[in-house]
């Protein structure tokens, strides 16, 4: 007989399959709005929905970021960059965005904001 392994959902998955949840990435390139690791509600969306300040969970040239879009070009989709200056670069491929930053003892109940 054989096993299936379990395994989990990426977040893009999640978000493509219309889910709203917690997430939390290490990393302190988006200090002081948020820290390493402190829990974000994300929520689907996709780069014509967003605006220039909102933070999204986006992947640009292979790699996957909750960064902040920075620009907006109808040709380019959106530019997302770190909160301290650094530009990763544009795309279209945005799969969510930040709805709801949790304090840390802060619980999420579901629902959007």
């Amino acid at each position: 007989m054989k096993t299936t392994k379990y395994k989990p959902k990426k977040t893009w998955e999640r978000l493509q399959e219309g889910e709203i949840f917690v997430n939390s990435e290490p990393g302190n390139s988006m200090t002081p709005i948020l820290k390493s690791r402190q829990r974000v509600v994300l929520a689907p969306s996709s780069w014509e929905e967003v605006e220039i300040g909102d933070i999204v969970y986006a992947r640009v040239a292979g790699k996957h970021y909750t960064h902040k879009v920075t620009a907006k070009n109808e040709k380019r989709g959106v530019q997302i960059s770190n909160n301290h200056g650094h530009v990763n670069g544009w795309t279209k491929t945005v799969y969510g965005k930040v709805i709801k930053i949790l304090a840390d003892d802060e619980e999420w109940l579901g629902g959007e904001e």
